[in-house]
């Protein structure tokens, strides 16, 4: 056994230990933001498990993997599902017949938070999931999505008045 091999298998036992205590560290957290944003649990898990496979592979160098790095690894994770999922649902909805598309009235009353929180931007949606859902502070979120602090607070705020006008007009609808 030579001493370059003595070497690459110490490096490869130092990775293993890096990514366990990031997997160890992370993976509740990281779990819990997929299930909130992912049709069902057995999706959830799919996507944490490609989160940590990519993880895994971004681990080589020997920089640690921090919870910040994850979660924009499963945010990345997250957004390719949905573009995938907007795919099949469009080819699904046009190989459907007419009488079969489900009622959108139906689950906005049945749904108001849900359906006001739709309605918001991509953007503003994000920074409300993040912040309320996932419990980041608004320097945490800024690291995440590579702005400043004062910006996710203003957003924040603009958000907040946003969905509550949503749900009063969605009130006086009904």
């Amino acid at each position: 056994m030579s001493f370059q091999t003595v070497r690459e298998d110490r490096a490869d036992l130092e990775r293993e230990k890096r990514f366990l205590i990031a997997h160890a560290a992370a993976h509740d957290r990281i779990y819990r933001y997929l299930r909130r944003r992912a049709e069902n649990a057995a999706t959830a898990e799919d996507l944490c498990a490609e989160v940590f496979r990519i993880a895994w592979e971004k681990s080589t160098d020997s920089e640690s993997l921090s919870v910040m790095v994850l979660f924009g690894v499963a945010r990345n994770v997250l957004r390719n599902h949905d573009r995938s999922s907007v795919r099949a649902a469009k080819l699904i909805g046009e190989l459907r017949p007419p009488e079969q598309h489900g009622d959108a009235e139906a689950c906005s009353q049945e749904y108001p938070l849900r359906e006001a929180l739709h309605r918001l931007s991509p953007e503003d949606r994000e920074v409300l999931l993040l912040t309320y859902w996932d419990g980041f502070s608004s320097r945490e979120i800024s690291d995440l999505l590579n702005t400043s602090a004062t910006a996710i607070r203003m957003r924040l705020h603009r958000a907040r008045k946003a969905l509550a006008h949503l749900i009063q007009t969605e009130g006086a609808e009904q």
